[in-house]
């Protein structure tokens, strides 16, 4: 079984101040237990080090068999608390380690199943929001998550965190325009269907058969114009009493679900 050498960091005399410590080039921390150790368990992941309470480490070892040997520095939570932004709830334990590559459109096009399902967010921002909706991606087995070059978080220990491991699990695929990448889903049989709050018709009383992309636009605003015209369809989530719309990331769980449960039938 894999190690992880250990090395003590001597007691603070002071409470440090909240200075972060030098990070390698084109490199971020990944914090919180669940996202550090489904990235511990990616092959595909660059790890560099990690910072970790006893507990935390003696858990990840326990825990993690897959774990490579990795330079591991112990240290006291406050310790921790100065390498990584203000509020970060690490639970112990963070790991510095490389962005993952995502493949490209064109790559996830030819390897996509006959049922495949993909979600494609329109300027959603929030990295909480996009961390939940690679989550629910997860569960339910999505392709991948197709994001705008603009207009959208990159990689982050905020959406890693929000994520909980699934951003090791589903591409988030970078596209430079979201109209074109439309075009290229139709081309290749995906059956593009926008939420529209406004829509006639609903999720449930559409054929969800063969290759699927649910189009999500940004809470408020929903989707752009141009982003709902190049739609094969606009359907909606049946909603009842005062509030008559959801977060995005819930949408897209419901969604994800009916999905899956109408090609099950």
């Amino acid at each position: 079984m894999a190690k992880i050498k250990t090395t003590k960091s001597p007691p603070a005399k002071r409470p440090p101040r909240r200075t972060r410590s030098p990070d390698a080039p084109g490199t971020l921390w990944l914090y919180g237990y669940h996202a550090v150790q489904a990235a511990l368990r990616n092959p595909r992941r660059d790890k560099l080090r990690i910072i970790a309470t006893e507990g935390a480490a003696r858990r990840l070892k326990e825990e993690t068999p897959e774990l490579a040997a990795i330079d591991c520095a112990i240290l006291d939570r406050t310790a921790i608390d100065t390498r990584l932004p203000a509020g970060a709830v690490h639970q112990g334990v963070a790991l510095e380690t490389r962005p993952l590559e995502q493949p490209a459109l064109e790559t996830l096009l030819q390897g996509a199943a006959d049922d495949a399902v993909l979600l494609l967010l329109d300027q959603v921002t929030d990295p909480h929001n996009v961390g939940a909706i690679l989550r629910s991606a997860a569960a339910f087995a999505a392709a991948a998550v197709l994001i705008p070059r603009r207009h959208a978080p990159p990689q982050s220990a905020t959406l890693a965190k929000a994520a909980s491991g699934a951003l090791e699990h589903v591409p988030m695929v970078s596209v430079a325009n979201l109209d074109r990448a439309l075009q290229q889903l139709q081309e290749n049989n995906f059956w593009c269907l926008g939420l529209d709050a406004g829509a006639r018709q609903t999720l449930a009383q559409t054929d969800l058969t063969g290759r699927v992309v649910l189009v999500l636009g940004a809470e408020g605003a929903g989707l752009r114009r141009l982003t709902a015209a190049r739609c094969d369809l606009l359907v909606r989530l049946p909603t009842r009493g005062p509030i008559d719309s959801l977060n995005v990331s819930n949408a897209a769980a419901i969604a994800l679900y009916e999905a899956v449960r109408k090609s099950a039938e």
